[in-house]
C-alpha cells in the first residue's frame, strides 16, 4: 500500500510503499477514506510531543474517516492513519452516522473535541450555562469550533482571543460575542474589565499568553470570590508558565487539563457519538483544505485551514 512515511524526525514526510499493517484478533482493517494534518500530527512526526514513542520508520497520523470490509464506516483514532489502510483497534472505532463529507469530519473531530471534551467530560457541561468563555486561541481551527461548541452548550457570552485579524473577524458569525487581537496590547487594556469577568477560560495557548492573561485577568476580577475554571488544552506558545501561589490563595482560581491521559476511552464513547453526528450533519462550520495524499510533502507545512489528506 502506499503511505506518507517519516523516516527522520527533522525531515518532512515522503510518499512512498510500505506493507500492508497485520491485524490482530481485536482490530480491524480500514481503507481511509480522509486523515487530518494537525498540530498533534506534526509534533508527534517530529518526536516533540509527549506520546510520541514509536520506532522509525513511521506512519504519521492519528485519526480519519474509514470503511471496513463490510461497508460500515467510522471515525476512527489509530496511529498510521495516513496511509491507504490503518490497522484500529476496535474501541476506538465510532460508527459515523449515514452522509456526510468524509474529508470534513476527518478535519473536524480532532479540533472540535477538544473544546467538547474539556467542556462536557472534564468540566460538566451544566457548569457552561449562563457563564462567560474566554478562548485564547480563537482563530485556530479549534479555537473557531470552541466559539461555536460554547454557545451550543449554552454559553450567555462568549470572547475570542486571536492573531489572526481576518479569523477574528469571521469569529461573530460563529458566535463570539467580543473579540480581541492577542498583539493589539492598547485594545486588551482597554477590555480587560470584560477580559476579566470569564468564568471559563479555554486555553490553546499557554505558556507566556496564559501568564500575560492570568496577570491581566486576576486582579481586575470585580468579585474575587467569582471561580474562574483555567482549562488547559493546548501549549502553542509555551509548555511552562510561571504563576505566583498568592494567586491561587487569593481567588477562586482552579486549573483542569484537557487532553490524552486525563480523558478515558470511557469518557469519548460517551460523549463523541453526539459530536460526530453534529459534524456529519454540517452544525459545525470549519473550513478545510484537502489535497490527495501524494502531495503530502509539498503541503505538510502548509498553513491556514484545516488541512486533510485522500489517499
Amino acid at each position: 500500500m502506499k503511505a506518507a512515511v517519516i523516516t527522520d524526525y527533522n525531515q518532512l514526510p515522503v510518499y512512498q510503499e510500505m506493507k500492508r499493517p497485520s491485524v490482530n484478533q481485536d482490530e480491524v482493517l480500514l481503507s481511509v477514506e480522509a486523515a487530518s494534518v494537525n498540530h498533534l500530527v506534526r509534533a508527534r512526526a517530529s518526536g516533540r510531543h509527549y506520546s510520541a514513542k514509536a520506532a522509525l520508520p513511521l506512519i504519521p497520523g492519528n485519526d480519519g474517516v474509514g470503511v471496513d470490509q463490510a461497508g460500515h464506516r467510522y471515525y476512527f483514532n489509530a496511529n498510521g492513519s495516513l496511509a491507504e489502510q490503518v490497522a484500529v483497534s476496535t474501541p476506538y472505532l465510532f460508527e459515523l452516522p449515514q452522509g456526510g463529507d468524509a474529508a470534513v469530519i476527518a478535519a473536524a473531530v480532532n479540533p472540535a473535541m477538544s473544546s467538547y471534551m474539556a467542556l462536557k467530560a472534564r468540566l460538566g457541561d451544566d457548569k457552561v450555562i449562563g457563564k462567560t468563555v474566554l478562548i485564547l486561541g480563537a482563530t485556530g481551527s479549534a479555537g473557531q469550533l470552541a466559539v461555536q461548541i460554547s454557545k451550543q452548550l449554552g454559553a450567555a457570552k462568549v470572547i475570542g482571543v486571536g492573531r489572526n485579524p481576518q479569523r477574528l473577524a469571521e469569529l461573530p458569525q460563529l458566535g463570539a460575542d467580543a473579540v480581541y487581537a492577542l498583539n493589539d496590547e492598547r485594545e486588551l487594556a482597554a477590555a480587560v474589565t470584560d477580559i476579566a469577568s470569564a468564568d471559563i477560560v479555554l486555553d490553546y495557548l499557554w505558556g507566556t499568553v496564559a501568564e500575560r492573561f492570568l496577570h491581566m485577568m486576576l486582579p481586575n476580577r470585580k468579585n474575587r470570590h467569582q471561580p474562574l475554571c483555567w482549562l488547559e488544552i493546548g501549549s502553542l506558545a509555551g509548555a511552562d508558565i510561571k504563576l505566583p501561589g498568592a494567586a491561587l490563595r487569593s481567588t477562586a482560581l482552579s486549573f483542569l487539563g484537557s487532553g490524552v491521559g486525563s480523558l478515558s476511552l470511557a469518557d469519548f464513547h460517551q460523549y463523541l457519538p453526539e459530536l460526530l453526528t453534529q459534524i456529519a450533519a454540517g452544525k459545525l462550520i470549519l473550513p478545510i483544505t484537502q489535497y490527495p495524499l501524494d502531495a503530502i510533502a509539498t503541503h505538510w507545512n502548509d498553513s491556514g485551514n484545516r488541512l486533510v489528506f485522500v489517499p
